[in-house]
């Protein structure tokens, strides 16, 4: 019996190393689109604090419906095979469209330059027409690239189902590592080595394989996968922070919302010491992103000795690290060696802040879903809708009206209400 038991734990391992590096090269590819498309919509559009808004939050906007739907479609209509099948699919569809955006993009670029009578450069109305255009062009892909996470969360529970309760946590550590290496090796190596073009040929070409093994591997499990009405049933939730399962969104919607909004001010105000607005781009998603792993590893590692109603302090320590970069950001603050800015150092000030926001939203969709792809898509969908807000509450509104400083600081009064609500109340914190 031992041995048997061995083989299935070895079996298991083997299965999951599979699925996490298939979303390590995913995350790779989604940020290599990301970088280029933000690249080439500039370059069609403008390059603006505003446009940078735009396509972030369009990209966003197709994850959250994706993980959404998905999701929902797991739930009632797929088992493990079948979702594993559609996993290589929506990865194909990813690929297609390293052929079809930078020609869309060009075409939007046309047609707004026959509408200029009625849509001048950086009017509201040329922002309303760019971002109805880019929204066409970007979301379909990225609704692809959002249902992934459900889809190989429902192969999990089915192939693999003790790893299967904190199966998010699971995959978007891989996926936040293949997003880092994705933007390292877009804006530093391969736009430059490559082009545009190639370098989303690159990408194609990558999920093209994705697409292929993932198919490959669900013939051959056709015979091992376990019957999947035996598993259908889920854990129940868990209550987080003394909360109901739906009001703990408000936490993740928080969260997307503050983080993303965020990433557009460090833009602005980082710009002066990190270069053109590419590369400070460039530089701060590359940090958040590491600064992410590190903290969302930190907690697959800090989950197995702690309950999660434990990390309630962490919430103080995110609003506080939230305005560090107020300082870091300051020209009256002395960060130079004679004529050389530091600017790595006015960059690391958002290191803390991302790192924990890297480790409270796997935990909190963990709490959410206890490994169900319905949940976790749509607590993952509202993470991202926040995230979709957040930058453009930020580059239309608050920096226009308060300024960097104050906009920073509008931000993360949510985050204080939210320290507040957990210190206060901790785990006896009413439910709704």
């Amino acid at each position: 019996m031992g041995s048997f038991r061995e083989v299935g734990r070895k079996v298991n391992l083997t299965t999951m190393r599979r699925y996490f590096l298939f979303f390590v090269v995913s995350g790779f590819c989604s940020l290599l689109y990301e970088v280029v498309w933000l690249r080439l919509a500039m370059a069609s559009f403008g390059v603006t604090t505003a446009m940078v808004s735009i396509v972030v939050s369009m990209f966003m906007a197709g994850l959250g419906a994706g993980s959404w739907g998905a999701g929902v479609l797991m739930r009632r209509c797929a088992d493990g095979l079948r979702a594993l099948r559609i996993y290589a699919l929506v990865e194909l569809l990813v690929g297609i469209s390293s052929l079809l955006v930078p020609h869309e993009l060009r075409f939007g670029r046309l047609v707004l330059q026959t509408l200029t009578a009625s849509a001048s450069w950086q009017s509201s109305r040329y922002y309303e027409l760019a971002g109805f255009w880019i929204a066409l062009t970007i979301i379909p892909w990225c609704v692809c690239m959002g249902a992934t996470f459900p889809l190989l969360m429902s192969v999990i529970r089915q192939t693999a189902p003790p790893q299967s309760e904190r199966s998010f946590s699971f995959l978007y550590v891989a996926n936040v590592m293949g997003a880092l290496l994705g933007t390292l090796v877009s804006a530093f190596f391969l736009i430059e080595l490559m082009g545009f073009q190639k370098t989303l040929y690159v990408a194609g070409i990558l999920n093209g394989l994705l697409a292929f093994f993932a198919f490959r591997l669900s013939v051959s499990a056709r015979s091992s996968m376990p019957d999947f009405a035996s598993i259908r049933e889920y854990p129940i939730a868990r209550r987080l922070y003394g909360c109901s399962p739906k009001r703990s969104l408000t936490f993740l919607f928080t969260t997307g919302l503050v983080s993303m909004g965020m990433e557009v001010i460090w833009i602005r105000q980082l710009t002066p010491y990190l270069g053109n607005v590419v590369y400070a781009f460039a530089g701060i998603l590359a940090t958040y992103l590491f600064s992410t792993l590190v903290g969302s590893h930190d907690y697959r590692s800090w989950v197995h000795s702690h309950k999660p109603d434990e990390s309630a302090s962490a919430w103080a320590l995110l609003a506080v690290f939230a305005v560090v970069p107020l300082i870091a950001a300051d020209p009256l603050v002395p960060l130079r060696i004679g004529t050389v800015e530091l600017s790595g150092i006015r960059l690391s000030a958002i290191v803390l802040f991302c790192a924990l926001t890297g480790f409270l939203t796997p935990l909190l969709v963990d709490s959410s879903s206890s490994g169900d792809p319905e949940r976790a898509g749509t607590a993952y969908a509202v993470n991202v809708l926040g995230s979709i807000l957040g930058p453009l509450v930020a580059g239309f509104w608050l920096l226009p009206w308060l300024g960097e400083r104050w906009a920073v600081v509008a931000l993360s009064l949510p985050l204080f209400g939210l320290a507040l609500l957990t210190g206060w109340f901790g785990t006896d914190m009413p439910a709704s």
